[in-house]
């Protein structure tokens, strides 16, 4: 089945490359706009300009100049990642795992033999472990341009047509870079909430998040969505009490429900509390603390909620004002996204839009795969990226990963489907090292036995999904994943089993 299913990929992509020729694209992109698109001649113009730097963008650059393509990248920023290296993914997954550490020492070393006289944190030498994981990282970009020959504009960039970008650098100068084909690659910033002033200190974003210098004694997240659980998860094992205040009736509402509760009930466990359903009104911060305070979401008596420090979490928004999009004519949406088509083009013949400034997940990796598809087609070659095939994952403890749909999303297409579980409590490797929370759970049609869905709550999680990636990516079936050889004792022989149960029947359960 699995040759079969590469048989159908070949195809598909054959299908695609020849009715996507480069003339079709050329022909489709200048009938996209009554822009003149008015080059500049000389050695000075560019085949790519990218605006941003982040995972996108910098993404994108390399693979221009990778296909032959001159290119330069402009980033405000002044350091390369984007909100992602900087001050989102690297940073979080850094003091995630720092505070998992201690947490470990703390709590559950002594029950595998080894007992400490004392352990303790150390804020400032767990910070400065983060930054420097930080500055590596961003240094290793900038190296990865210079090795690709990708010209690095340090600037706030943006359209005076469609050809030419504006850039004032971070030196105090201005200068215009000019290109065939310009990306808008400048993600998305934090959500603000009326009526509530983000500065950093009291109230926090994901960013001052990560820079606390004192472990808060109260925590207030306000949105139980990936990021307000992970932060909050953070400071919670450095010893916060954690409260997470949600409107919508559930955390992470776009998670399988089973799975969902499962997870919330993992995450109560470890005394993070939450108050779903409720409606954050306003905030206080004339004293020492923060008050806020908060009503039922359907209406009823407000009560007076008192933190030491409060994260606002409430969603990301498209980064988008101030580029000068409205004066090249670029059409985007009412929340600010750029509408684009399926080869990343505006309706503005020469200009791209990818990442978090499209409609889409807003992840770091769908960015990336954004970027790559985006220069492919800008090259003459055929890129191709199905958001319903990217990976999510919550880096908490345990993880929770998922790809494909939700058993409540095959329900609702009126699929017939069955379902597989296999809990790793079952299995070997979780119960010898004593990390054994959590469960595989597969939704395959009930017909052909296609996987439809893939949901994994364990440690380490966000690595085992892969498999599953590959498997919905290729139109694997159940029984192809139960039929291949895994190793053992490991933890990805729960998905083995998981597979085995969707298909007939598990072995170890």
């Amino acid at each position: 089945m699995a040759l079969a299913s590469l048989a159908r990929r070949k195809a598909y992509l054959l299908s695609r490359n020849l009715s996507n020729s480069p003339a079709d694209a050329l022909k489709y992109s200048f009938s996209l706009s009554n822009f003149s698109r008015g080059f500049a001649s000389g050695s000075e113009e560019n085949d790519v300009v990218v605006i941003g730097g982040g995972p996108g963008g910098y993404v994108a650059a390399i693979k221009a100049a990778q296909l032959g393509l001159k290119t330069t990248c402009v980033e405000k920023r002044g350091t390369l990642g984007g909100t992602c290296l900087n001050v989102g993914c690297i940073p979080s997954k850094a003091l995630l795992h720092s505070s998992h550490m201690y947490h470990e020492a703390k709590h559950t070393f002594a029950h595998h033999g080894v007992k400490l006289s004392s352990v303790e944190v150390d804020l400032p030498a767990m910070m400065a472990q983060k930054d420097k994981a930080v500055s590596n990282l961003t240094r290793g970009i900038e190296g990865l341009f210079k090795k690709n020959k990708v010209n690095y504009v340090k600037g706030y960039g943006k359209f005076i047509s469609p050809s030419e970008v504006s850039v004032d650098t971070l030196e105090g100068g201005n200068t215009v870079v000019k290109g065939k084909n310009i990306i808008v690659a400048t993600g998305s910033d934090v959500k603000s909430l009326p009526g509530i002033t983000i500065d950093e200190k009291r109230i926090v974003s994901s960013t001052g998040a990560l820079a606390l210098t004192e472990i808060p004694k109260k925590l207030i997240v306000i949105g139980a969505g990936y990021i307000g659980l992970e932060m909050g998860s953070v400071w919670g094992r450095l010893g916060s009490e954690v409260t997470v205040v949600e409107f919508a009736p559930d955390i992470v509402p776009t998670m399988d429900a089973e799975i969902r509760k499962q997870f919330q009930r993992s995450l109560e466990k470890q005394k993070m509390k939450f108050m779903l359903k409720t409606k954050v009104l306003g905030v206080d911060t004339t004293g020492n603390g923060v008050k806020l305070t908060v009503e039922p979401a359907a209406g009823g008596d407000q009560t007076t909620l008192e933190a030491d420090v409060v994260l606002v979490s409430a969603g990301r928004s498209p980064f988008t004002s101030g580029l000068g999009l409205d004066k090249i004519g670029v059409e985007t949406d009412k929340v600010g996204r750029i509408l684009v088509n399926d080869r990343f083009a505006t309706n503005v013949a020469g200009v791209y839009a990818i990442g978090d400034v499209i409609p889409g997940p807003m992840l770091a990796h769908k960015a990336e795969e954004d970027g790559v598809a985006c220069v492919e087609f800008i090259a003459g070659k055929h890129g191709h990226v199905d958001y319903d095939k990217v990976p999510g994952v919550v880096y908490t403890h345990p993880e929770v990963a998922s790809v494909g749909k939700t058993e409540e999303q095959v329900k609702a297409l009126g699929l017939n489907y069955r379902v597989g579980k296999f809990p790793f409590m079952a299995n070997s490797r979780a119960k010898a090292i004593d990390n054994a929370e959590g469960i595989v759970k597969i939704l395959a049609d009930k017909e052909t036995d296609k996987i439809l869905g893939v949901h994994i709550m364990a440690p380490n999680a966000g690595e085992l999904i892969h498999e599953a990636v590959l498997a919905i990516n290729y139109d694997a079936s159940s029984e192809d994943i139960a039929r291949v050889c895994h190793a053992h004792p490991t933890m990805s022989e729960a998905l083995k089993e998981a597979a085995m149960a969707t298909y007939d029947k598990p072995i170890h359960i």
